[in-house]
């Protein structure tokens, strides 16, 4: 468990970067910290393995006041994944890895092998571990950072703005990597951002901050998104926030309806009502949406998948109903996409009955 107890970091200028805070990290949670630029997140998080240390208050991880451990063993046994994953370019990805390892007395050879292990555990393929962090895309750089820092198998885990620099489908990709290996490994892990939809997707727990250093909010992400402490925190969180607290809500159950679709192979065939849409289904998937004028909507010719661009989401019955409302929303024939696992069409999706599911499910969270 990682403790904040009344901790004040303030600097020889007057300028307050954390004021007073107070708060628990449970042992094997995710916690985000959320909040603008310059509100103190950061420097937080960063008292935490002592790059920062406190001006006053008292910080423990596992019961030990970390200004009282000696930084370089405290940060030895704290995985720290940053921006732009931070490695070093004269190295393979492969030593990159071990660093850590071999830092603390392992054998290189011991080292590098178990890297290969971790490399394949976020998602990479072991064929790179040779190639230096310049002959990597930004997301594979990303993973090896995080392989970097799970190497040594920590138990504490930093993430400092970890997926700002990488494109919105990589930065997905990477959110659901870190939410699955969560899941296997149960780290405790502190994960800094300034982005609310990432926090509330990653969090087990929320940490809004405010200017000043001021923690405005720690609480559920779906008790911060329902019911923000202060205009300050609603402010923040944005006037769409309820849309957002529909991924708290499942989805299964919600009826299916029949989609109008038509073969690739038949579409000059196709009768069409002036104003109707036809989903469009090439080799057994949903490809594009057709109406009477001829007027196609798909992506550069390319199938349709989960985005808004191109005419519609596809949805899951086992997602949330916000990605079921979002199908509904996005598609021009006002039914979402419904598809299997494989990505076969099994039917439509309707707004009313996303709205009706969530009158039953619809509750008050609680605090905690």
């Amino acid at each position: 468990m990682i403790t904040f107890e009344n901790v004040t970091k303030k600097y020889p200028d007057g300028t307050v970067a954390v004021d007073d805070l107070t708060l628990e990290v449970p042992e094997g949670t995710l916690t985000v910290f959320v909040g603008p630029s310059g509100c103190g997140k950061t420097t937080s998080m960063r008292m935490i393995n002592r790059m920062i240390d406190p001006t006053s208050g008292t910080l423990t991880v596992d019961g030990k006041d970390v200004t009282k451990v000696d930084p370089v063993q405290l940060r030895l046994g704290i995985g720290y994944v940053i921006q732009s994953a931070g490695l070093m370019p004269h190295l393979r990805v492969v030593d990159n890895v071990a660093t850590v390892p071999v830092l603390r007395g392992e054998s290189r050879r011991s080292a590098r092998k178990s890297a290969l292990e971790v490399m394949e555990r976020v998602g990479l393929d072991p064929k790179l571990a040779n190639r230096y962090p310049a002959q990597l895309s930004g997301g594979q750089q990303q993973r090896v950072g995080v392989a970097r820092a799970l190497a040594a198998d920590p138990p504490i885990l930093l993430m400092d703005e970890p997926f700002s620099a990488v494109d919105p489908v990589v930065r997905e990709d990477l959110q659901t990597e870190i939410l699955r290996l969560q899941s296997e490994l149960r780290k405790t892990i502190v994960f800094v951002t300034h982005d609310i939809d990432e926090a509330v997707k990653l969090g087990d727990k929320v940490a809004v901050f405010g200017r000043g250093g001021v923690l405005l909010q720690y609480a559920d992400p779906s008790f911060v998104l329902s019911n923000p402490a202060d205009e300050h925190v609603a402010a923040f969180v944005g006037a769409d926030r309820g849309y957002r607290g529909l991924q708290f809500f499942h989805a299964t159950g919600l009826p299916l309806h029949d989609i109008k679709h038509v073969a690739e192979t038949d579409i000059d065939s196709a009768s069409l009502a002036q104003g109707e849409w036809a989903l469009v289904i090439k080799d057994g998937k949903p490809y594009a949406w057709i109406n009477a004028e001829g007027v196609e909507l798909h992506r550069n010719g390319k199938e349709l998948y989960d985005s808004t661009v191109g005419g519609g989401s596809f949805f899951r019955p086992d997602n949330s109903l916000r990605q079921a409302l979002d199908a509904a929303l996005s598609s021009p024939s006002g039914l979402g996409v419904a598809v299997d696992g494989d990505g076969t069409l099994i039917g439509g999706v309707r707004a009313d009955d996303v709205l009706d599911a969530l009158a039953v499910q619809r509750r008050v969270p609680e605090l905690g």
